[in-house]
């Protein structure tokens, strides 16, 4: 149980679709303000790096490439804020493209995560252009385990954020472009609220702002505890950097009134790689097929090379990798 708390930094930027260098440059800035104000972990919008939806722009090559170029120039970037850890969308590849986040601190990309749930209904479109992810990792950031997912991810009862929570996180992370429409505020909010109490888990929701077409984001970023009450909001239809110190221990007490939990019975076995880093608690993990775990504490003499190249994607540092199951 961690006893400390956790300072979240949520920007709620207004990015162009394509404009890789200007968008690049917000995130950077959000960085410089995050670490200013010693928040230990920063989430930034769904496809951040590349603007959303980019659309037919996923159908070239060269710009998946440059995207992923310019995210290796941004976690080169990242030494200059130590103790920060930064989420950022972008698109990733392998034989296929993902609407991807990448979790990045001091020099080096310690994960990714692959958005599940694919939207294709109303305004999205996401089937024509990504693969779906199959792994939900968790992250411990400054003593606390944290799950990332993507937009869509949050909205299912059983998705990648049951999952997480069951395999120990104590904070959800899930990035956002969110459209808005007349009431979509109230129903966000009482979704995440759902989400949050039923898990026992702290949700911290970015969404952006700004618009694309005939899409207009919205913002309102906001935080909710392992209660699902509200604690912080973000502005609309405006740029804001929401930070937010949260209160993690509140939610090993909470879960320990909650035997819904207990019910799951979700086993996570360890694969054979060591998690010597873990040994403390309880090893972090979550969703099928396959979790991964990295621990993102300052850690200023581990080696920070990565492997540069605009035709691959960049390469994680090790990960230490768990396999649930249910019985």
């Amino acid at each position: 149980m961690n006893i400390l708390p956790l300072r979240v930094a949520l920007a709620q930027i207004n990015v162009t679709v394509g404009d890789l260098e200007g968008n690049s440059q917000k995130i950077l800035t959000a960085m410089q303000q995050a670490s200013a104000a010693r928040a230990q972990i920063l989430g930034t919008p769904e496809l951040a790096l590349t603007g959303y939806p980019p659309e037919d722009l996923l159908l070239k090559p060269g710009f998946v490439d440059d995207n992923l170029r310019v995210l290796q120039e941004l976690i080169q970037a990242s030494r200059a804020f130590p103790g920060l850890t930064t989420v950022i969308g972008f698109v990733d590849r392998d034989h296929d493209i993902y609407n991807a986040a990448a979790i990045i601190s001091e020099g080096k990309l310690y994960g990714r995560y692959h958005k599940h749930y694919l939207p294709n209904y109303g305004v999205f479109d996401e089937y024509r252009y990504f693969q779906a992810g199959r792994k939900a990792p968790l992250f411990l950031v400054n003593g606390v385990h944290v799950g990332v997912n993507i937009c869509e991810d949050v909205w299912y009862p059983t998705g990648p954020l049951t999952m997480q929570a069951h395999a120990g996180a104590e904070v959800i992370l899930n990035i956002n472009g969110s459209p808005y429409y007349a009431g979509k505020g109230i129903f966000r909010q009482e979704m995440l609220a759902t989400r949050a109490s039923d898990n026992g888990v702290i949700v911290a929701y970015v969404n952006m702002v700004g618009g694309q077409d005939e899409l207009v984001f919205d913002g309102g970023s906001m935080v909710l505890n392992e209660q699902g009450e509200l604690i912080a909001r973000g502005k609309e239809f405006a740029e804001d950097m929401l930070t937010v110190d949260l209160d993690t221990a509140s939610v090993f007490r909470t879960r320990l009134h909650d035997p819904r939990r207990r019910q799951e019975r979700l086993q996570v076995r360890a694969s054979s790689q060591k998690w010597s880093a873990y040994k403390k608690s309880t090893p972090p993990s979550c969703s099928a097929p396959a979790i991964t775990c990295a621990k993102t504490t300052s850690n200023k003499s581990s080696s920070a090379s990565q492997a540069a190249s605009t035709h691959r994607s960049p390469q994680p540092s090790p990960l230490m990798r768990w396999e649930p199951k249910m019985s």
